[in-house]
């Protein structure tokens, strides 16, 4: 062998032997993620993180935390790009054959609209949420944890922008959700939930979004409109609905594992645990009397009734997850009875809410259809007839004397919850309102139910703070002192985007379109 080969041979087996190993996934992991993070010098780490510890939360050991993610940024990005191309691709066929025409029912967008004013802001506000959590949580594998959902709920709200965009172009009440959202009555329901989670410290925060919500009550929420829009011919929704779906999975064990991490990291954080559970449990339950509604009243062809779900979501898979976590000392979130309770009314009291008040919603209601009514009937056999079905009875009579009805008052709010105070004492009265009421420094508030009363009294000072609409148009904060004014306010086009479904422009377009007007 001449010197030349020789040399060659010998770095070869040089290079043979530096060449690093190739890593595994969790050593992967580890180098992308937790091995970035640093603990700081110039100033301590006290000083950079203050709000992780100011709730009471003690952590004794960050390298605890298991991150349910498990994934690097490399790795996400191609990831979510191949969930994003299928996507796209389904959107864009949709749109081509126009899509929107095959729905069972023009009353069927209404269920969008409510989707897309109410919870798809709620995407973004839950990015912001997950963002701010993140910069205030010390440990790396909890920042890292944040990052990502922050990353997944800013995808959410521009996949259902863009997907509910072209519904946009056909129907109305669609225009400006981001608008809506700040600013319209019944869309302060599901603002103030997430402005007073946000409000919160980083670990209530977690806790209120990935546990209470994305863990116990997600799939009251997205179930229903994702199995809703199939069974209704929607199949933009309900791609986006799958294509978020694996990202939803991912929360909702992030959700477990934070709780989990929690109660093993010292004895004392158990009692605080229970309590943001507890509020959480019921802020969330109110929240959801949106969807009830959408369930039993706006989809043509239904699912399920919110009873059922409830006790399936709820009841069943929410009553084995508390049993395994009875081994940390957790119990099932007070009020759960209450709401167990409400599952017969909850729907028709919202509705009802929504019937008297369509004037100032971006959205149409109506009477059900007789066969509507049935299945009503059916799956509420001890309620609906007695108490629900002659208030329609009424509103219908009163329609075909072209006397349809809207309430012009304005209702008095829950203080917690700022839901009207619509619902009622279905252990003692089902026909009573439900009332309840604080004093705090020399002024009353009011409240829809024990669980709101208790949250109230726990942290009043938050509370009193509270943005409640009827009080702000009372104070001329909103346009005006009229109706006009206020709707203008709001951005809403009077005749068109509001009032009765049979009455609008959407009923008629959807006749049009189809040939045929639905039988009543």
């Amino acid at each position: 062998m001449n010197k030349q080969a020789s040399d060659i041979a010998m770095k070869g087996a040089d290079t043979a032997k530096t060449t690093p190993r190739k890593l595994g996934l969790k050593e992967r992991y580890n180098l992308m993620t937790r091995d970035l993070g640093w603990d700081t010098t110039y100033q301590p780490m006290d000083k950079v993180f203050p709000f992780d510890e100011f709730e009471g939360i003690k952590i004794h050991d960050w390298e605890g935390w298991q991150d349910p993610f498990r994934l690097t940024m490399d790795a996400y990005w191609k990831f979510q790009g191949e969930k994003e191309r299928k996507l796209y691709a389904i959107i864009d066929a949709f749109q081509q054959n126009n899509g929107h025409l095959n729905v069972t029912d023009g009353r069927y967008i209404n269920a969008l609209k409510l989707f897309f004013q109410g919870v798809s802001p709620l995407e973004y506000a839950a990015s912001r949420g997950y963002a701010l959590a993140g910069r205030n949580l010390r440990g790396v594998g909890a920042r890292v944890a944040c990052q990502m959902q922050a990353i997944d709920e800013l995808r959410h709200v521009q996949t259902q922008i863009h997907t509910i965009s072209h519904y946009n172009k056909f129907f109305s009440g669609l225009h400006e959700n981001v608008h809506m959202y700040d600013r319209v009555w019944y869309l302060s329901v599901p603002k103030s939930y997430f402005e007073d989670a946000m409000t919160a410290g980083p670990f209530e925060f977690v806790t209120s979004i990935s546990f209470s919500f994305e863990y116990v009550l997600t799939n009251l929420l997205f179930m229903p409109f994702m199995s809703g829009a199939a069974f209704n011919g929607d199949m933009a929704t309900v791609t986006f609905g799958f294509s978020a779906q694996s990202d939803e999975s991912r929360h909702m064990t992030l959700g477990l594992e934070i709780v989990k991490f929690l109660l093993e990291q010292d004895p004392a954080n158990l009692p605080i645990v229970q309590r943001w559970i507890d509020k959480w449990f019921w802020r969330g339950y109110r929240l959801l009397a949106l969807v009830a509604m959408m369930m039993d009243y706006m989809l043509p062809k239904r699912v399920m009734s919110w009873s059922e779900a409830w006790e399936i979501y709820f009841e069943k898979n929410g009553g084995a997850l508390f049993e395994d976590l009875s081994r940390y000392g957790v119990r099932m979130p007070k009020y759960h009875e209450v709401a167990q309770k409400e599952k017969a009314h909850l729907s028709h009291q919202i509705w009802s809410t929504f019937y008297n008040y369509s004037h100032a919603a971006a959205l149409h209601t109506w009477i059900p259809k007789d066969s509507e009514k049935d299945w009503l009937s059916e799956k509420y056999p001890d309620t609906f007839d007695k108490l629900y079905r002659p208030r329609f009875k009424h509103w219908e009579d009163l329609a075909k004397k072209d006397e349809r009805w809207f309430n012009d008052g304005l209702p008095m709010l829950c203080q917690v919850c700022q839901i009207p105070m619509v619902f009622t004492e279905v252990d003692t009265d089902p026909t009573r309102i439900s009332f309840r009421e604080s004093d705090y420094k020399g002024a009353k508030y009011h409240f829809c139910s024990d669980g709101c009363k208790d949250i109230f009294d726990y942290e009043s000072e938050k509370y009193v703070q509270a943005w409640l609409p009827v009080h702000q148009i009372f104070q001329g904060n909103c346009g005006g002192a009229t109706l006009p004014e206020v709707l203008a306010w709001y951005h809403f086009e009077p005749g068109v985007d509001n009032g009765d479904y049979d009455l609008s422009p959407d009923r008629a377009n959807w006749d049009r379109w189809t040939g045929t007007r639905a039988a009543d």
